[in-house]
């Protein structure tokens, strides 16, 4: 088994937490990324998704499981901004990820870059796996016939033509799973445990779960909107 198959084999039927913060956060820190990355380790994940090489060095240091990595960039106006580019790639894999998810979508790059010409460079230099991040069915079969690792749902309801779906993409899994003829993550709005279990009974490889675990402020927000005090806030300003 090849050093990409079995990193990729280590995530089956496993959970893969998404330790990230915003930019503007002040849990943006890569001390507390690498701490976050640590918990979920240490509570059961067989994997963690880290955004930027600071933070992805950070968290190589703690823990034994694959970094799936990425680069969130906005460059030149262009819509992808997840590892938009080689060199988004080449620093997600210099700083240690064993798996590299890049943006699969049909929307044009930055540079005039190909999605093609991205995962030839970067097979050709590294030893890692590579996850197709995708909104569609379409998108997901074009990434299978690249010979990409992995496919995940993770930009479902993030692009133009799937902004009208705000719900885990459960259809879009079961397709996948169905045609794709590679292991399919399910990420995006998995905000429960039964919505995990689903997934994996529609035959998801492994399930990625982000802010329902580490996006603390949407934890706090959801609690303080349920208290009577801005209940009655909200009544008084209808």
């Amino acid at each position: 088994m090849d050093a990409p198959a079995k990193v990729v084999s280590k995530l089956k039927k496993g959970l893969v937490v998404s330790c990230q913060a915003a930019a503007s956060s002040p849990l943006s820190r890569a001390s507390i990324i690498a701490a976050t990355a640590l918990v979920a380790e240490q509570q059961g994940a067989v994997g963690v998704r880290v955004d930027g090489g600071r933070n992805i060095r950070a968290v190589k240091q703690v823990v034994s499981v694959p970094i799936i990595g990425i680069e969130k960039r906005h460059l030149d106006g262009y819509p992808v901004f997840i590892t938009p580019t080689y060199a988004s790639a080449q620093r997600v894999c210099r700083a240690g990820a064993e798996i590299v998810a890049l943006d699969a979508t049909d929307r044009s790059r930055p540079k005039g870059q190909s999605l093609g010409e991205i995962l030839e460079r970067v097979r050709r230099e590294f030893s890692v796996a590579v996850m197709a991040d995708v909104a569609t069915l379409d998108e997901g079969l074009r990434a299978a016939d690249l010979g990409i690792e992995l496919i995940a749902t993770t930009l479902h309801g993030y692009t133009e033509n799937t902004r009208d779906s705000q719900t885990p993409a459960f259809r879009l899994l079961r397709n996948l799973v169905q045609k794709a003829g590679v292991p399919v993550v399910f990420e995006g709005r998995v905000r429960t445990p039964d919505h995990l279990r689903r997934a994996f009974d529609l035959g998801a490889y492994a399930v990625v779960v982000g802010t329902a675990i580490t996006g603390m402020e949407w934890l706090v927000r959801s609690f303080a909107q349920a208290v009577p005090r801005h209940a009655a806030e909200r009544q008084s300003a209808q």
